[in-house]
């Protein structure tokens, strides 16, 4: 076979699958919903099979869901769902080599396995059973599956054919590709057209990939600069990116960052004891990584988008010191952030990360005390947890261990 072929693998409504198979109930069958119920309003991070046939939106509110409706909710673990994304990750190896294997988010992957039909002897349709039959006698986890001869076209299969067929699974090539999805709308089920580009294309009466294909190219790369190019590519089913390409990806710059999505409204001043958490990690993962950083970035988003995000960015001299960049830190924050507004969200960056082997010998036994502290307390977080020291500051916020608790903003 002279096509490559990529498998598109999702795990069917992975954390309230979870969830469900770890209370021995099916999720086909039970009404749950995973929320963190003492949040005002709170999202659901996930719903069950059932309930979306009862016609609630993933992603709702838990005030969305009807009231008459008696359904499970489950707070969210993220330790327990990366739990179970290993040991599914772990069946994927026993196939496949880790190069092949390109992880998307915890309940997706692509895999390219060209070569392995051979060597398994199996047509992709056959090795693709093979592994969702595996993967449910296992961890009662329900797979999804689009198989295609690019990535793009893989992921197409899954997300609008096999997540809607009764076998869990969908092929897709160049050439079925515009028979079977030429026509179909809304153009945002596509990967990587969104509400906003799916928003532009229509204005400009593009409604379908068969639309975009008779719009002359001069008015799309007018109106979409080089993005131009991805559109049409897609609309002819076309990717020439492969998973190799993915792993040999060298950014110009690296950059360390860490988002945090408050309990509830805070307060200028409490939103800074948080901001200092957020750069208490950030620091020591700096240092753990033995690197120096001249770009921090900081970004400020408001309750209710009541106002515009307080964006800031300032150069530095390369450094990895917490004291020098806190002083930065404060200053900044209290020379630009809103004083009366409540803060909803912060987000913390080190951008151009450069080496530490760069730095120049220091002279001033204070660099050199305060580096030898934070390596010490780096050391301390990695072997012990990040709970078993912390700053003075933290012990001030009542809620601030729970913070220390939270994986991606969850509970572990």
């Amino acid at each position: 076979m002279n096509e490559r072929i990529y498998f598109c693998i999702d795990l069917k409504s992975f954390y309230a699958s979870v969830e469900c198979v770890e209370r021995k109930l099916d999720p086909f069958k039970t009404d749950l919903v995973v929320a963190d119920k003492s949040r005002r309003g709170a999202i659901c991070l996930a719903i069950t099979p059932k309930m979306k046939e009862r016609g609630i939106k993933n992603r709702c509110r838990l005030y969305e869901i009807p009231s008459n409706l008696n359904y499970i909710i489950a707070p969210p673990s993220m330790k327990k769902y990366i739990s179970y994304s290993a040991n599914i990750y772990s069946i994927y190896l026993r196939y496949f080599s880790k190069e092949d294997i390109h992880v998307y988010s915890i309940d997706e992957v692509f895999i390219d396995v060209t070569s392995y039909l051979f060597l398994y002897q199996k047509t992709p349709v056959a090795l693709a059973e093979m592994l969702m039959k595996e993967i449910y006698q296992e961890t009662k986890i329900c797979a999804t599956t689009g198989i295609g001869t690019n990535l793009y076209l893989a992921k197409v299969a899954l997300d609008i054919l096999a997540k809607h067929s009764k076998n869990n699974l969908a092929y897709l090539d160049e050439e079925t590709y515009l028979k079977k999805l030429g026509n179909y709308q809304p153009l945002s089920d596509f990967w990587q057209i969104g509400k906003n580009t799916e928003a532009h294309l229509n204005k400009l009466n593009i409604f379908t990939m068969n639309d975009l294909l008779k719009k002359d190219e001069h008015l799309l790369y007018k109106e979409f600069g080089i993005n131009a190019k991805i559109l049409i590519d897609h609309a002819l089913g076309i990717e020439p990116l492969t998973i190799k390409d993915i792993r040999d990806y060298q950014p110009k710059t690296e950059s360390l960052s860490t988002t945090q999505t408050l309990l509830k409204d805070y307060s200028y001043e409490d939103a800074l004891k948080v901001l200092i958490e957020m750069l208490d990690g950030l620091s020591l993962e700096l240092i753990k990584k033995n690197c120096l950083t001249s770009n921090l970035s900081i970004k400020i988003i408001y309750t209710k988008n009541t106002l515009p995000p307080t964006s800031i960015t300032k150069k530095i001299e390369p450094t990895n010191s917490y004291k020098k960049i806190a002083n930065l830190l404060l200053k900044e924050y209290q020379d630009k952030v809103n004083k009366i507004v409540p803060i909803r969200r912060l987000c913390l960056s080190f951008n151009n990360l450069t080496s530490n082997t760069t730095m120049q010998l220091s002279f001033s036994n204070e660099t050199q005390t305060l580096n030898t502290l934070e390596e010490c307390l780096n050391n301390l977080k990695t072997k012990y947890g990040k709970k078993i020291i912390l700053r003075a500051i933290s012990y001030t916020d009542k809620i601030a261990l729970r913070r220390t608790s939270l994986i991606g903003g969850h509970n572990e």
